[in-house]
């Protein structure tokens, strides 16, 4: 019966220690070191219009003229169409064409330097095509900030959706004529 006692009182204790009045808060601690400014989100943006020939082995390589940082994704899209009433239809890179030689893809890839657009897919010789598919090509590349794909979700990675998210207008682009 004394041991039951024993532990009985040890575990009133134990819990009636775990209480008391709520203390005062301490003195402040010293001041941090200074963190980088805040600052707007917000996508870099470039348009090309570039031509698929020999001569540049069918591969066009572009600095990007800013600072991109390593977890910065840039995501490439091409001027696939145009409507009757000027609504323009931008596609995701990469991109399959269909054709009676093959497929023909238009590729991309990145550096945190540099980007290159290029053809690919099974048509076994690229100079055959027809100038359609080669000449005056127009892309886009948004280049999205590591921050804001870390924090926020995007209804799709469509052209339309990354231009509204970032309120990037016609006149944002960087335009580069590299025919």
């Amino acid at each position: 019966m004394k041991k039951l006692l024993f532990i009985f009182s040890a575990i009133i204790i134990g819990f009636s220690s775990c209480r008391g009045p709520q203390g005062f808060d301490g003195p402040p601690g010293p001041q941090g070191a200074p963190g980088a400014d805040g600052g707007l989100v917000y996508a870099s943006a470039i348009e090309l219009i570039v031509d698929f020939t020999p001569a540049n082995d069918f591969t066009i390589v572009e600095g990007f003229g800013f600072d991109v940082f390593p977890a910065d994704v840039p995501l490439v899209y091409i001027l696939w169409d145009q409507l009757d009433d000027g609504t323009e239809v931008w596609r995701p890179v990469p991109q399959n064409a269909y054709l009676d030689n093959g497929i023909l893809t238009y590729n991309y890839d990145f550096t945190q330097d540099d980007f290159s657009l290029f053809l690919d897919g099974t048509v076994p010789d690229f100079s055959t095509l027809d100038p359609v598919y080669l000449n005056e090509q127009v892309f886009r590349v948004v280049v999205v900030p590591s921050e804001f794909l870390e924090t926020a979700r995007l209804k799709s990675k469509s052209y339309e959706s990354i231009v509204e998210t970032f309120g990037i207008k016609e006149e944002d682009f960087i335009k580069r004529d590299l025919r």
